[in-house]
């Protein structure tokens, strides 16, 4: 069996408004599946993870995959099968990882210092999921047809 993979188009340029945001170091977006779809850095940043380079935003959109599908899973069990998730947050002595759910198939994630304004990220984020919801994401896998 033969298949195509078609990428869909990076979405990081979409980011820069959340990365503008004082304490926002690094911003993604990710497909339920763990497909990185974009990602973007604030400008000179500083510390271990000073710039989010390919190989990081792809672990990290996996890790956002799993962290997701937990969050959903543990929605379900507490509250029935058709219980969604709309936003998660760990936090940890650094700062804060705010998930939200950006149209099918995509979420967003965000993360910041312990010095950033939640309430703004969080409203940056609201409005920057609506504009990715409007744009095609990946849809579900599909198997590879026979091969012509």
């Amino acid at each position: 069996m033969t298949g195509s993979v078609t990428r869909p188009p990076d979405l990081g340029w979409m980011l820069r408004p959340l990365t503008d945001v004082p304490g926002v170091r690094h911003a993604v977006v990710v497909s339920e599946d763990g497909l990185r779809l974009g990602h973007a850095s604030a400008e000179h940043l500083t510390g271990p993870v000073a710039l989010l380079g390919v190989p990081e935003a792809e672990s990290l959109a996996a890790a956002c995959a799993a962290v997701t599908t937990t969050g959903r899973s543990t929605a379900a069990l507490l509250f029935g099968g058709g219980a969604g998730v709309r936003r998660l947050m760990p936090e940890s002595e650094h700062g804060f990882v705010p998930f939200t759910h950006a149209g099918a198939g995509a979420h967003l994630a965000v993360a910041t210092g312990t010095d950033a304004d939640a309430g703004l990220v969080a409203q940056r984020m609201q409005v920057l999921a609506a504009r990715i919801g409007t744009r095609p994401s990946t849809g579900p896998r599909s198997p590879a047809g026979p091969s012509s």
